[in-house]
């Protein structure tokens, strides 16, 4: 006798409140349908091979110039585990999500190629209890907000309907700045073992992303106790994150706008269509940005450091004063957060390392080097005196269509750095694409912190991580 016959005759024989019918259709659903009495693998938590709790964590940085995919893998204490021979899986294509404003879907679909990957990647049996996020950054921020949820409600669509990972309902938006920002300073100071540390042996950071650039670094809880007020429609100086038991205050902006592809935008705008100094000599063009062009070229004298640098700090409105008593400022009347001993060892990532590593100042082969701001101002001078027909020849890692403004983007790195953020020029910075960990190399950016809080707030794993 099968188990659904013997099931029906027990019911027979049983009295009950109800028919024997109803029961029986009870039973029918309990055998013909996908419940079950007993949990299913996918109620329980992520099982590998050597019976060890671990769960992986997908998570789409949607940035200005390209969106990306990278997905790690993490046991049940939060610490890393391999993907293969590498740390971390990471893919990127281009362009971001904000080259599609007028086709949401198109949009959607440019994801698909790393979403295929990443199911590639995580195992069939993992997917469902695996969380997927998006953040989409500084490029639809400034699309506006009805443009980027349009953008984002076909994201999420395609991802319920492509993927078999979990989506919660929040797990598709646009991260705040400072938010991004904080995101990066947890990945950083994780990967370097710092976190649950005193806050003023944690590292700083600055990424310089295509549309905007942060500023994050802890600071005392005097400090952040006597943080001023943001003006209106600014996010808040101060976010509270507890990280490993040990609560950190965390000061933290986002200057949009101020990004490597943006603020050449800002600086051709301070010229109105006439020749800048921060245009190589020999280049006549013009430059695309977020729908706007400019006109790029440079002075019948050429391009200069010291004129191109007058520009620069005019783009960066230095002389803009500031509005908090007693405060010090960085640009555009925004707080500084009063540095202190977590802003004394920093990093400088993104566009930092990719220029450094492209004209000699950092080493391309290595995932970070050290060096000061003086070494962006020696090579600006460098680049601001050569001509655009010989610059190819000098600067071969450099692709085509940054060569003309390679004179303008170191100064930029160099002004914003020293008087911008007020750096020491002969301070030891280190310029990072990626951080050493274990026997490999991870990258330092936002997409590790967040998974990281992801999977703080699954119950089997350990609560490493949550603002408050």
């Amino acid at each position: 006798m099968d188990l659904k016959s013997l099931f029906t005759f027990f019911l027979l024989l049983m009295p009950s409140f109800c028919s024997s019918h109803q029961y029986l259709m009870r039973i029918n659903n309990i055998l013909n349908t996908n419940r079950k009495i007993l949990p299913t693998k996918q109620q329980l938590p992520n099982i590998d091979d050597n019976n060890n709790v671990t769960s992986y964590a997908v998570i789409f940085d949607a940035g200005s110039s390209g969106s990306r995919v990278h997905v790690f893998h993490f046991d049940q204490n939060l610490n890393l585990l391999h993907i293969g021979s590498d740390i971390e899986f990471y893919k990127k294509i281009e362009p971001g999500l904000s080259a599609y404003a007028d086709n949401p879907e198109e949009a959607a679909n440019s994801l698909i190629p790393l979403i295929d990957e990443a199911q590639n990647i995580v195992p069939q049996e993992f997917q469902p209890n695996t969380p997927l996020r998006l953040g989409a950054t500084a490029g639809l921020r400034l699309l506006g907000v009805d443009t980027a949820e349009r953008i984002l409600q076909a994201v999420r669509d395609m991802f319920r309907t492509r993927s078999n990972f979990d989506v919660e309902s929040d797990a598709v938006t646009v991260i705040d700045g400072s938010q991004e920002g904080s995101y990066m300073w947890v990945a950083l100071n994780y990967l370097l073992g710092k976190l649950g540390k005193e806050y003023s042996e944690t590292v700083a950071a600055v990424d310089l992303g295509g549309a905007s650039v942060q500023m994050v670094y802890a600071v005392s809880k005097y400090t952040a106790l006597n943080a001023p007020k943001p003006l209106d429609g600014q996010d808040p100086y101060i976010k509270n994150v507890i990280l490993k038991g040990q609560e950190y205050n965390l000061y933290v902006h986002s200057y949009l706008r101020y990004g490597s592809d943006a603020a050449r935008g800002e600086i051709l705008n301070i010229t109105h269509n006439s020749a800048n100094p921060c245009v190589l000599a020999g280049f006549d063009g013009t430059y695309n940005y977020s729908g706007n062009e400019y006109k790029a070229y440079a002075p019948s004298s050429g391009s200069s450091f010291e004129k191109c640098r007058e520009t620069v700090r005019e783009a960066l409105k230095l002389e803009a004063p500031c509005p908090y008593k007693n405060k010090e400022c960085t640009f555009g009347g925004i707080w500084s957060g009063g540095g202190g001993s977590g802003q004394k060892n920093l990093y400088v990532a993104t566009s930092f390392f990719y220029l450094a590593s492209e004209t000699g100042i950092a080493d391309p082969n290595k995932p970070n080097s050290k060096a000061v701001p003086m070494d962006y101002k020696v090579a600006a001078k460098k680049a601001c005196a050569t001509k655009y027909e010989d610059a190819a020849s000098i600067y071969h890692l450099v692709t085509t269509d940054r060569l003309p403004y390679v004179c303008m983007d170191l100064t930029y790195q160099y002004t914003l750095l020293v008087e911008g953020f007020r750096i020491n020029p002969l301070q030891e910075i280190t310029v990072t694409q990626q951080i050493e960990y274990e026997d490999a190399v991870v990258d330092a950016s936002w997409p590790l912190g967040s998974a990281i809080e992801a999977l703080s707030s699954l119950p089997t794993f350990e609560r490493l991580m949550y603002f408050i």
